[in-house]
């Protein structure tokens, strides 16, 4: 196989293993195991806290004293070991602890599949701005197979859905054996302390520019784990009302969602066309325009007539909001930073979205849905619509904040903003 096709598999079983649990694992601690919505944000911002250290950290490691790819194995591992014990898990102090581990070394692995991706397609003297987008969509198309098995399974509300993400987990660490070599750096004189901690991406933030682009990848990131907690326990709840119990978005809610990654392949492949075109200002604020409709959509919609037509839109309107920060994010960071810091720089943007970002999502998402319900009803269309409210004062703020000019020669050479 050549190199790129090695990393489609990657990335494809990369996302496979997310697919299985991070959409459906809400449902199945709220409708099986009776947590609260307080409770399901605090196993859900578990890998938002892990976030704080661990990519940075990973990515250090990666960068300085061991290969990527050999790393990358280590992680999946270990993830699929604590997979295995949430699997058996029914206690939601326990369910928090298993899933903060599993977070300390999955999430990492997404910011070092990324940086494997970059080195891996330099090696066949590819550019990455073009190549990586038809690489990652791979991942897109994984995490819809994982979500339909899921779901036409009938394992949403069942913990084989931690079984099977616990053995593609397995198989990926094997086949990280056939992955690219990444070398680590060869500067290794500088004897500052900052450089000898790993802790070289963290100069970014004296740039004003990057500081605030971290911010709002940040910010972001919460509006992510919102969607990822409680999208799915949304359509579930829809089973209450009898109107609705024999509807497609209730039967197979998962696969309503996965609409949603249908779009993202659609929007991971127009993204070299809008980074070229307008630059990382605009594409962020289309990202946040995105959440704003899509939450807004999730408000007023329903499984039947028209109120189905507004929950697939909402769907669509995922597409967007997703890519357009996290993928183009990830490949702007890329382009900007030194690549002796390439993998310390990605695990920091990590760290930013699927840390502080998913933590404080999870967690004041969890207690907006707890105080919009009332003898155990949920709120839902208030819900959305709080949530849509944030994302509107993201998107200004944004918009005055981030001073950012698209110089299209350079992008079209390197996509390097100025």
């Amino acid at each position: 196989m050549t190199i790129k096709q090695r990393l489609k598999i990657m990335i494809f079983l990369q996302f496979f293993i997310w697919g299985c649990w991070l959409v459906t694992l809400g449902s199945y601690m709220i409708n099986t195991l009776q947590f609260s919505g307080s409770q399901v944000g605090a196993v859900y911002g578990s890998s938002g806290l892990a976030s704080l250290i661990m990519p940075s950290l990973i990515g250090v490691i990666a960068d300085r004293w061991m290969k990527a790819n050999r790393l990358y194995g280590i992680c999946h591992f270990l993830g699929a070991i604590c997979l295995f014990i949430a699997a058996q898990t029914s206690d939601p102090t326990v369910m928090f602890w298993v899933m903060f581990f599993n977070a300390m070394v999955f999430i990492p692995t997404i910011s070092l599949s990324y940086t494997i991706s970059y080195i891996g397609l330099e090696k066949e003297g590819l550019d990455t701005t073009k190549e990586f987008p038809s690489v990652r969509v791979y991942g897109t198309v994984s995490f819809i197979l994982a979500m339909w098995i899921i779901s036409l399974g009938g394992f949403e509300l069942s913990n084989i859905q931690l079984y099977i993400a616990a053995g593609a987990a397995i198989l990926l660490a094997l086949f990280s054996f056939v992955l690219p070599d990444c070398p680590t750096s060869n500067v290794k004189k500088d004897k500052s302390l900052v450089s000898h901690l790993g802790l070289d991406a963290f100069v970014l933030f004296k740039q004003k520019k990057m500081a605030i682009f971290f911010v709002f990848a940040m910010l972001i990131g919460a509006a992510l784990q919102i969607n990822l907690a409680f999208a799915d326990p949304f359509l579930h709840d829809f089973a209450l009302n009898p109107d609705y119990k024999d509807s497609l978005a209730v039967k197979y809610p998962a696969i309503l969602l996965s609409i949603g990654q249908f779009s993202e392949v659609v929007f991971i492949l127009a993204i070299p066309f809008f980074l070229r075109k307008f630059g990382i200002k605009t594409v962020m604020l289309l990202s946040m325009a995105a959440w704003t409709v899509r939450f807004g959509l999730l408000a007023f919609g329903d499984p039947n007539g028209l109120g189905f037509i507004l929950l697939l839109l909402s769907m669509i309107a995922y597409g967007a909001a997703f890519d357009f920060f996290n993928i183009s994010g990830s490949m702007f960071v890329d382009k900007e930073v030194d690549h002796r810091i390439r993998g310390s720089a990605q695990g920091l943007f990590m760290t930013m979205v699927n840390g502080l970002g998913a933590y404080l999502g999870a967690v004041i998402s969890g207690k907006i849905v707890d105080y919009l319900t009332v003898d155990g009803v949920k709120d839902w269309q208030n819900i959305w619509l709080v949530f849509a409210a944030y994302t509107i004062v993201l998107g200004i703020l944004f918009a005055i904040s981030f001073k950012y000019k698209n110089n299209r020669d350079t992008v079209n050479h390197v996509n390097k903003v100025t």
